[in-house]
């Protein structure tokens, strides 16, 4: 050997690293929060949770990633709005709960560091963590050469959240008679991206910037639409007076049906109408061009809703209301039932067109 073996030549750029941290600060000061102590570059964040004011506070936890939705972004090399999508997926579980999201960490795996790309995904996370209330504390870039490819990179964030012991919300507060409220998704979101993938670019053949007059943009554009977060909006939903929320449901892999399977308790069912929305054209073009059966659809793709409220029967029109002032397309989809053994979702009626 000639020349001394040095980390850079095994594929690990710590300059790169340090510039992309560097390039990312401005946008990570945009997400915060007073309770935040410090800033970037320690070995932990610190956020100072103010006890008392809470009575019995517990903490919330989530983690997520978003899936292949990155194959996209890498392959149009736009990777601005994944990051909202990542935060997106974790604070809305939080909030599922009636969890208040406060922070988010994430994670970033990459072949090789391009400082530039690095810090354009983080100016995202830290856009989705604004959204959602919530602070960006920290987070870690990993340089993996070998193990992934110089443009491949992954991306999993993790979220921390506090609700009241006696405010949690979930199955145990859902009843016969509750109404069941749609919030409208802003597109696919982050799931079900494996199977638009293999319609629209390997059965179709469509290019990604193919201009598709159904969707008015190109089929890129529609599938890099950042998901909705939802976040403050349930927050809205519960502080509000007159509006009794008994859960929510996010509405994520495996679908409407299957995540609301989730908030029902054992003896109530619910029914959700079809006819009372009418989906975004992209996913009757993964069913068209794919053959791909309705159930399948369902149980894979959010087919319009992104979240769900359960609300008590008195408290619907006063709940759309405020979602409409906040600017968010909501309706009456469904109400629950009385039913016999585990909770149950059922799907009536057709599409509107």
């Amino acid at each position: 050997m000639t020349e001394p073996v040095t980390y850079a030549a095994a594929g690990v750029d710590i300059e790169a690293g340090d510039r992309a941290v560097e390039l990312m600060k401005a946008s990570v000061a945009r997400a915060t929060r007073p309770e935040v102590i410090g800033g970037l570059g320690g070995f932990a964040g610190l956020f100072k949770l103010d006890v008392a004011r809470y009575r019995n506070p517990l903490l919330a936890t989530s983690t997520d990633g978003v899936g292949t939705k990155v194959a996209i972004a890498r392959a149009m090399d736009k990777h601005d709005t994944i990051g909202i999508d990542l935060v997106g997926m974790v604070v809305d579980d939080l909030v599922v709960c009636g969890a208040e999201p406060l922070f988010m960490t994430d994670y970033i795996a990459c072949g090789k560091v391009v400082p530039e790309r690095i810090a354009s995904i983080v100016s995202g996370i830290a856009e989705g963590c604004r959204q959602a209330g919530c602070a960006l504390v920290g987070g870690e870039t990993a340089e993996h050469p070998g193990l992934l490819g110089a443009d491949d990179y992954d991306l999993a964030g993790a979220g921390t959240g506090v609700v009241e012991e006696d405010a949690v919300l979930g199955a145990h507060r859902v009843h016969d008679g509750d109404v069941v409220i749609a919030m409208a998704s802003s597109g696919l979101h982050s799931n079900g991206y494996s199977l638009a993938r293999h319609v629209l670019l390997t059965l179709a053949g469509w290019a990604l910037d193919r201009h598709v007059d159904e969707l008015g943009r190109t089929l890129g554009e529609e599938l890099l639409v950042p998901t909705r977060i939802y976040s403050l909006d349930c927050l809205a939903l519960i502080s509000a007076v007159g509006v009794d929320v008994h859960g929510f449901s996010h509405v994520t892999g495996g679908g409407l049906a299957a995540n609301l399977d989730r908030v029902l308790p054992s003896g109530v069912d619910v029914e959700i109408d079809r006819t009372t929305w009418s989906p975004a054209p992209i996913f009757g073009l993964i069913g068209q061009l794919g053959g791909v059966a309705l159930p399948e659809l369902e149980r894979t793709l959010n087919m319009g809703v992104g979240m769900v409220a359960i609300v008590g029967r008195a408290d619907a029109d006063r709940a759309l209301a405020l979602l409409e002032a906040r600017g968010l397309r909501a309706w009456v989809a469904g109400r629950a039932r009385a039913g016999r053994g585990a909770g149950h979702t059922e799907l009536v009626g057709n599409y509107r067109a």
